[in-house]
């Protein structure tokens, strides 16, 4: 599919990743609904780009009733929605399970996998409905395939997006949508200030991992649209940690559990 003149929604629009897709997709002459949580964000980005194509949405992706109220705002803005990018996500505090508050675990599965969930299945008799090529992506992490400490919960949730993903898949390999799972490795982002979480010395600019743009991810996502991918590995680090996993899954989890030690 091509992108061009088609109608776009993606989360975590006003910064990062989702960013650099509005910005990229705006550029191949898509139309782009930008959804997210944080109005000023929005509002940055509607006065940087300056596009008639563009129209912002504030919504709590973890919230199926904000969800439920932007399908409704979107229907009278659009006729119908082409592509569904699901990149809004956040990360947890780097601590154990055991310390981490019910609160906190909860948010992070509402965020990072229940408001993908509710968002296509809000969208899902319209995508279907229509006759022409739709895409379903969802961005989830090296963290759904591979477990790092410190980070056990955000990779259950992003692990359930994977497979959730996968499942999509299986059910509508024989209908118009198409679906695509994209596992990135560590980006160059503000994921954690977005969070509110800090890292400490495990911040981008003290760490030796090289990281993923956002510029890149992007760019990688919209061929991998076009190209009808059902499964991305972005970065070096998410693709390497693929491969160590296959081979040896307990060796590698030691070597990254060392490996983070020294960060």
């Amino acid at each position: 599919m091509k992108v061009k003149g088609k109608n776009v929604i993606v989360t975590g629009a006003g910064s990062g990743v989702g960013k650099e897709l509005t910005k990229q997709l705006l550029a191949k002459g898509a139309r782009v609904a930008g959804v997210d949580i944080n109005g000023d964000n929005l509002k940055k980005l509607e006065e940087e780009l300056k596009s008639s194509r563009l129209k912002t949405y504030v919504v709590d992706v973890g919230s199926k009733e904000s969800i439920d109220k932007f399908h409704d705002e979107y229907k009278k803005d659009y006729n119908d929605a082409d592509v569904i990018i699901n990149n809004a996500g956040i990360i947890q505090p780097f601590i154990p399970v055991k310390d981490l508050d019910e609160k906190t675990i909860h948010k992070i599965m509402d965020v990072n996998f229940f408001g993908p969930v509710n968002l296509i299945r809000s969208f899902m008799d319209d995508l279907l409905n229509d006759k022409s090529t739709q895409f379903i992506v969802d961005v989830s992490s090296m963290g759904g395939f591979f477990p790092f400490p410190g980070q056990t919960m955000y990779g259950a949730s992003k692990a359930a997006l994977k497979i959730f993903t996968e499942g999509l898949y299986a059910e509508l390999h024989d209908t118009n949508v198409n679906v695509m799972i994209v596992l990135p490795g560590a980006m160059a982002t503000n994921i954690t200030q977005n969070s509110n979480v800090d890292v400490g010395d495990m911040s981008a600019e003290n760490s030796s991992m090289k990281m993923l743009s956002a510029e890149s991810a992007a760019e990688q996502i919209i061929t991998g649209i076009e190209k009808d991918k059902f499964k991305l590995f972005l970065g070096s680090d998410s693709k390497f940690l693929k491969f160590l996993y296959k081979i040896n899954s307990r060796f590698a989890i030691d070597f990254i559990n060392k490996k983070m030690k020294q960060q």
